[in-house]
């Protein structure tokens, strides 16, 4: 069986390796992108089962980056992660198609 494979797309570069760690620890094949250009670029290049996303980054916000994930990628699981200040981002982007959003800190 094939491991399931994430993409990690978040600014917050401490938060990127402490979920990788814990998602790699759990069998996941996990890559990860700083923002959505690099994030979108990897995507390309490596196919993925889900893709876990930040709604709050400078420049290509996560709401950007869905939008054209879910133009050039549909079949891809999208979580959106938010912070308190990003909720109603969140909810707009499972209005454009996100499978669900979580909450930061996520446990």
């Amino acid at each position: 069986m094939a491991e399931d494979r994430i993409l990690l797309i978040d600014d917050e570069a401490q938060f990127v390796a402490a979920t990788a760690k814990r998602l790699r620890r759990r069998g996941f094949s996990v890559l990860e992108a700083p923002s959505g250009p690099e994030g979108l670029r990897l995507l390309g290049e490596s196919p993925v089962d889900v893709v876990v996303l930040d709604v709050g980054m400078p420049g290509m916000d996560g709401i950007q980056a869905l939008r054209e994930i879910r133009m050039r990628f549909p079949a891809v699981v999208v979580i959106m992660l938010t912070g308190h200040a990003d909720m109603e981002a969140a909810i707009s982007g499972m209005a454009m198609g996100a499978y669900d959003y979580l909450m930061k800190p996520a446990d």
